[in-house]
């Protein structure tokens, strides 16, 4: 079974949160230790529109690092995806002709994650 987790982008703060890097008191209570019931709580009582969430997708890149929804990926041949979520499933747009592809059929053992479209949004414009 995937493991499930979350990490968000702090609009506000304008940082990747995993843990606890936007020091949100009730992030780690006792009671909300769990990767979901965190999700839950921060939807529950703070503002929305502070985060934009994201899944794990299951998947580590070459390098062993965990494959994010909007992650950005090199592939050995040097192109580059904008992995997300559609139609209940993962997919990933990029490559040389700018094609859509189940993210597993990407095959995830041949890419990088080289950043995410919310640290690096130049990198998007190279996929274009």
């Amino acid at each position: 079974m995937r493991e499930i987790k979350f990490r968000a982008w702090n609009k506000e703060k304008e940082i990747m949160v995993y843990e606890n890097e936007d020091d949100s008191a009730t992030y780690w209570d006792g009671v909300n230790s769990s990767d979901v019931e965190i999700v839950n709580n921060r939807l529950r009582h703070s503002p929305i529109s502070e985060y934009i969430w994201m899944q794990y997708t299951g998947l580590k890149d070459k390098n062993g690092r965990e494959i994010y929804e909007e992650d950005i990926t090199r592939d050995d041949d040097g192109f580059l995806w904008k992995i997300y979520w559609e139609d209940g499933s993962f997919w990933a747009k990029g490559g040389e002709f700018n094609l859509r592809e189940q993210l597993i059929e990407l095959a995830p053992d041949f890419c990088e994650v080289i950043g995410d479209v919310y640290q690096n949004p130049e990198l998007l414009e190279a996929t274009k």
